[in-house]
């Protein structure tokens, strides 16, 4: 009888667990869905949703296939994001997400997704790890995402 009393009590303490799992993940990707809203409209609050000291890499896929990281830092990212924003308002640019899925890592979900620039064929992957706050508030601590545009290889380290 005690040990049928324990394994109830550790089956509803498994069940509110991975009930409180499955809500945050669901969280996440709500988070990653503003993200992309808010990316496509071009919204001031986009540079709100990356932590400070974010890792942000663009993987340059080169013509032969040829895979580069570039990695660069949070304020220097937002600062080539706001420049090239206008142009890209202008162009009504606007990225596709398919195949999105989240996983629970370390330091938070990592959302994978498939990215179809405006007027391309083609889909690239990226993946985003975004953490939950302590105030509750999500933000993106690593940021992958490739890339065909081959400018960005003169800020790769050699």
């Amino acid at each position: 009888m005690k040990k049928l009393l324990l394994l109830l009590i550790a089956g509803i303490l498994l069940f509110i667990g991975s009930s409180a799992f499955a809500d945050e993940q669901q969280e996440a990707i709500k988070f990653f869905k503003s993200y992309v809203d808010a990316a496509n409209n071009y919204s001031p609050e986009l540079i709100k949703m990356y932590s400070p000291d974010a890792k942000i890499i663009r993987q340059v896929v080169k013509p032969d296939g040829e895979l580069v990281d570039v990695e660069t830092d949070t304020n220097t990212y937002i600062s080539q994001m706001k420049l090239s924003q206008k142009g890209a308002k202008m162009r009504k640019y606007k990225n596709h997400y398919t195949d999105i899925k989240a996983a629970k890592v370390d330091n938070g979900y990592k959302i994978s997704s498939l990215r179809q620039p405006s007027g391309e064929k083609y889909k690239l992957k990226t993946y985003m790890v975004v953490q939950k706050q302590p105030d509750g508030k999500w933000l993106i601590v690593e940021e992958m995402m490739q890339t065909k545009v081959q400018t960005f290889l003169k800020y790769a380290k050699k």
